[in-house]
């Protein structure tokens, strides 16, 4: 019997009694895995092999797992330098333990809160207390690190896995596996002897100019064969939902904005009639910066415009704030927590010049708060940012713009609830449906700007704005349940790869 080279080296190789991987079998017969595999589906088809499939999980160390299987985990060290402090015997400032471990930055966060969870000791207003009885040699997650470094995750039990999966020291992935074993047919094949086809896999420029290709055997292809799977590059999806976003509203008739992610809390607040002393302005919520600290260059004439507005009011009621208001506050640097800091930008003039109604804009960029982490508050989003200016708005003008942009991505069912800002009256908040767990999910933010926002500004007509989350219609559009899915460290990478593009 004459076979390709391949199947040959394949056949002889194979085994009547066991299963043999094809990558061991591949590597016994000289030839390359994804060479193997062809020949293996070949030889099945022929009746001469069987191939069996299992999947097969593995787990490796991340590069944080890398470096505490190296360095011990932040805790251990914690620990052991909490008892050369001598806080095994009584409190020990947590200060000098800090620094006596050598941790830092996020390392800090992560000795505490397993300090605790394992037992170690106690943490009190600034106090340790370790526990004398504790083993830090004995240490399970640590033990686990080096079993999967070792090649023995097998041996680690699930709970401790999952664990260290959830802290990002490990990673666990699946993959096919493929055997192969001689049938009947194919020992008697071997019996009565088996030869190499001299055979030809690929027509190259040397034999049709030399005219060979009109003799040679040509090897056949099992066009159904699996093929090796390469994951190419794509664009992201909430890139593409940006992106249809942005077409949408230039559709609708708008101009996109654009300006700085770190900028003055005067652009980023103090324009938006929020009071400096707003809980929303603290470091709770914004996060601020050192280098630079304040901007360089604010307008005097709306700086002025605007003190005047929060200190006394704008118009015969108006009476501003009843608190301080200073320009050093308004000229301290934050990450934009909203993308309305373009707005201000834009219509005092100062981004572009002077705008004269009507005109509509939009920006599709990316905001930063201090948030606590869950399916649907992250650090850092996108917030699609929007205003009208033109006379005689209404919210009935605002909330049939909003039916019309929602209806561009299949969401008809939008709920809308009164609410309150500094910056807009009247204000309402935007709710959708999530398609899969029936949840109200709020969507947005919106209203018409107030007087007290408009006239510093130098803007005597009408002016509707929004914010609305692009992350949360992602997950009106997909069913996602959770943002951590698609965004960030956490991302499901085959759900990216898998997802279907939705236009």
């Amino acid at each position: 019997m004459k076979l390709p080279q391949a199947q040959v080296a394949l056949l002889r190789a194979a085994d009547a009694n066991e299963d043999r991987r094809i990558e061991a079998v591949a590597e016994e017969a000289d030839v390359k895995p994804e060479t193997a595999t062809g020949a293996a589906f070949e030889l099945e088809d022929e009746g001469l092999v069987t191939v069996s499939e299992e999947t097969v999980e593995s787990v490796s160390l991340t590069g944080e797992g890398r470096q505490y299987l190296d360095e011990d985990l932040p805790e251990v060290r914690f620990y052991r330098a909490a008892v050369d402090a001598g806080a095994a015997d009584e409190p020990a400032e947590m200060g000098p333990v800090i620094g006596g471990a050598g941790l830092e930055g996020d390392a800090v966060d992560i000795a505490l809160s397993n300090f605790a969870r394992k037992g170690y000791g106690e943490i009190d207003s600034g106090s340790v207390r370790a526990d004398p009885d504790a083993d830090p040699d004995a240490d399970s997650e640590a033990a686990a690190l080096a079993a999967v470094e070792s090649g023995d995750a097998d041996g680690v039990d699930g709970h401790t896995l999952d664990q260290l999966e959830r802290r990002g020291l490990v990673e666990r992935s699946e993959s096919t596996v493929r055997s192969v074993r001689l049938t009947d047919d194919g020992v008697t094949a071997l019996m009565e002897g088996v030869e190499a086809a001299e055979t030809v896999g690929e027509v190259t420029p040397e034999l049709l100019t030399s005219g060979e290709w009109a003799d040679v055997e040509f090897a056949e292809y099992n066009v159904e064969a699996d093929a090796e799977t390469v994951q190419g590059g794509k664009e992201h999806v909430l890139r593409q939902t940006a992106n249809r976003v942005k077409d949408v509203l230039v559709g609708m008739g708008f101009k996109e904005m654009q300006g700085p992610h770190a900028d003055a809390q005067f652009w980023i607040n103090d324009c938006l009639f929020m009071p400096q002393d707003h809980p929303a302005r603290t470091h709770w919520d914004q996060f601020a910066l050192s280098n630079p600290e304040e901007i360089d260059h604010l307008p005097e004439d709306l700086v002025e415009r605007v003190r005047s507005a929060h200190l006394e009011g704008v118009g015969e009621d108006g009476e501003g704030y009843h608190s301080p208001w200073t320009e050093d506050v308004a000229r301290r640097v934050d990450l934009r927590g909203h993308t309305t800091s373009l707005s201000m930008r834009y219509l005092s003039g100062e981004q572009i010049g002077d705008l004269e109604p009507p005109e509509r804009y939009f920006s599709v960029e990316k905001v930063y708060r201090n948030d606590t982490l869950d399916p649907t508050h992250l650090l850092e989003f996108f917030q699609i940012e929007g205003w009208v200016m033109a006379e005689d708005l209404s919210v009935r003008d605002l909330m049939g713009t909003f039916t019309e942009f929602y209806e561009q991505f299949g969401i008809t069912d939008l709920e809308f609830k009164p609410h309150y800002n500094p910056y807009t009256e009247p204000s309402f908040e935007l709710f959708g449906t999530h398609p899969e767990t029936g949840e109200i999910v709020e969507v947005g933010n919106s209203g018409i700007f107030r007087d007290e926002v408009l006239e510093p500004l130098g803007v005597d007509c009408d002016v509707m704005a929004w914010g609305l989350s692009l992350e949360r219609l992602l997950m009106l559009m997909y069913g996602f349940e959770d943002i951590r899915d698609v965004h960030g460290t956490l991302a499901d990478l085959e759900l990216l790869r898998s997802e279907e593009v939705v236009y």
